[in-house]
């Protein structure tokens, strides 16, 4: 695996470390940990996906799913 982010012109997720595999399959690491509470909700804190839109995408499921587990314990989420 090679790492997008040593690429100057690398797509990126503000957050994440995103990382290409030599057969072109796309992983992104979350660069800090998430809450506990996120974890214990089934948040993954590194997702993978065939296309950078793809993985893209399922990071952007994953931050919502924490927010939403976080809302929920702060009395936020309805």
């Amino acid at each position: 695996m090679h790492d997008r982010k040593s690429e100057t012109t690398a797509p990126a997720i503000p957050g994440w470390r995103l990382i290409v595999s030599d057969t072109g399959r796309y992983w992104a690491i979350r660069n800090r940990a998430f809450p506990r509470v996120a974890l214990r909700a089934g948040v993954e804190p590194a997702v993978d996906a065939d296309t950078f839109e793809e993985v893209r995408a399922a990071v952007a499921v994953q931050e919502e799913k924490a927010r939403d587990a976080v809302a929920a314990v702060e009395g936020g989420a309805s």
